[in-house]
């Protein structure tokens, strides 16, 4: 079966989602739907047609997206496990983790999806499910603590605040029994997310945190460092209320299967794949940028989303990676402007003045919208505007060659997880010379989108 791993020091306004949690019932169209039933009232998901999903806010399970539609990699692998069995789904968010253990507890939820870790403590109180995610437990503090505990006997005589009933807290009490002086406090009302961001604000020395939490984490508070990992290596997954045998034996049998495999695949692609190795200095410019030079132009990616269609935040994503939103920006081939438009490209759409912000954010979406337009409607999103990114940035008509390489060496032209792999034999030798426009450097595009998605993640909350 296929794990996700996630080992690395994986959105919407990620850290407000995860700060937001409500204590309420959501259903299938996630939207408030009354009182949690009591457990005598609860029917099976096989009579009912109902599966009953505890979870919590977070990067990594369940969040509203700036258009208030429920996304994260539980919330999709739910999703997806129910609509298998043909039953709705109806989530109850929570405010932390012991509040989702405690639903399990009381036998008021079919199942909780909220980024579980598998323990032995947990699978004598519950039904295990199946495990989806493989992490590493890490120990982060401010980058600039001195000095910084890079093995367990260091971490005497430092603050460590951990969410109650975590895992974190079993690690870190085993920790202690083997080094003298580790001591750490557990918070029942802060999310791992919220200790995070205090760490990073300087309010808390350190925190343990899930590897995949810390990698979303750190491009909103580049200041994160990971210390050290204090595991190596854990399996996330779903618990069900003890005597769930039956249920529990269907989830592990769906997330072994080829559809389960699928959805595990599509969790990979979607929410962790395209972020790439941790850039302090990058992150931190960003972050920076979003304050300092980002509300002058917001208004104007607004607007350009209202005339062609394009995600605002994306639209400031592409402007982020071209210039850094300097609209005085000028490379050394004559590009210009905050969406570095050819003079050709900027001719082509009635873009006068270049260097003019409003006009070349105007026009650049312009653009954008129209590589998109002009792709095949049966490309399924988000694939196609990817593949319009890399139009943008390669041309047309090298994203056309790769498209047909693609189909020559039998990968699909319609999957950017194909694409990611053909475009870059656009600067092979033994094939570029059998296209129809040549050489190109067709590594570059990959690359290109990848910190477009990256930086679309960070500056979404800019939006909201």
């Amino acid at each position: 079966m296929r794990r996700l791993i996630v080992n690395t020091a994986v959105s919407a306004s990620v850290l407000m989602a995860a700060g937001c949690g409500q204590g309420t019932e959501a259903a299938a169209s996630d939207q408030s739907s009354g009182e949690i039933p009591a457990r005598e009232q609860l029917a099976p998901p096989q009579e009912s047609g109902v599966l009953h999903v505890a979870t919590r806010n977070g990067s990594t399970t369940y969040y509203l997206d700036r258009h208030e539609s429920p996304i994260g990699p539980e919330h999709s692998l739910v999703t997806q496990f129910a609509q298998s069995k043909g039953w709705e789904v109806n989530w109850t968010m929570h405010d932390s983790t012991a509040e989702v253990l405690q639903a399990l507890k009381d036998g008021n939820t079919h199942l909780a999806a909220a980024g579980l870790t598998h323990l032995p403590s947990r699978d004598e109180q519950f039904a295990r499910g199946p495990a989806h995610t493989e992490i590493t437990e890490q120990l982060v503090c401010h980058r600039d603590m001195r000095p910084m505990p890079r093995l367990p006997e260091n971490m005497a005589d430092i603050t460590i605040t951990v969410t109650a009933e975590s895992s974190y807290a079993e690690t870190l009490a085993a920790l202690a029994s083997e080094h003298e002086g580790i001591d750490f406090t557990e918070d029942e009302s802060l999310t791992t997310e919220i200790l995070l961001s205090k760490v990073a604000e300087k309010q808390l020395d350190c925190t343990v945190a899930d590897s995949n939490i810390v990698q979303v984490m750190r491009r909103h508070f580049p200041h994160l460092e990971v210390a050290m990992n204090i595991t190596s290596g854990n399996n996330l997954g779903w618990y069900l209320p003890k005597g769930s045998d039956s249920l529990a034996n269907d989830t592990r049998e769906w997330m072994n299967s080829q559809a389960g495999d699928d959805a595990i695949g599509y969790v990979q692609n979607h929410f962790y794949a395209y972020i790439g190795d941790f850039d302090f200095v990058d992150l931190r410019a960003l972050n920076r940028r979003i304050n300092d030079r980002l509300p002058k132009f917001i208004e104007r990616f607004s607007e350009a989303e209202t005339a062609t269609g394009m995600p605002a935040e994306l639209l400031a994503a592409l402007a982020y990676q071209e210039s850094h939103w300097d609209p005085a920006a000028v490379s050394p081939t004559g590009v210009k402007g905050i969406m570095m438009l050819t003079r050709n490209t900027a001719e082509s759409l009635g873009v006068m003045n270049r260097l003019d912000p409003a006009a070349a954010i105007d026009g650049g979406a312009r653009y954008l919208a129209d590589r998109h337009r002009r792709l095949p409607d049966t490309i399924p999103e988000p694939d196609r505007t990817f593949l319009a990114l890399a139009s943008y940035n390669i041309g047309r008509g090298h994203l056309l060659d790769a498209r047909q390489l693609a189909r020559d060496l039998g990968k699909n032209p319609d999957s950017w997880e194909d694409m990611k792999e053909v475009l870059p034999l656009k600067a092979d030798k033994r094939y570029y010379p059998s296209t129809r426009y040549g050489y190109a450097r067709g590594y570059e595009p990959v690359h290109y989108v990848q910190r477009i998605r990256n930086y679309q993640d960070v500056i979404a909350s800019a939006f909201d």
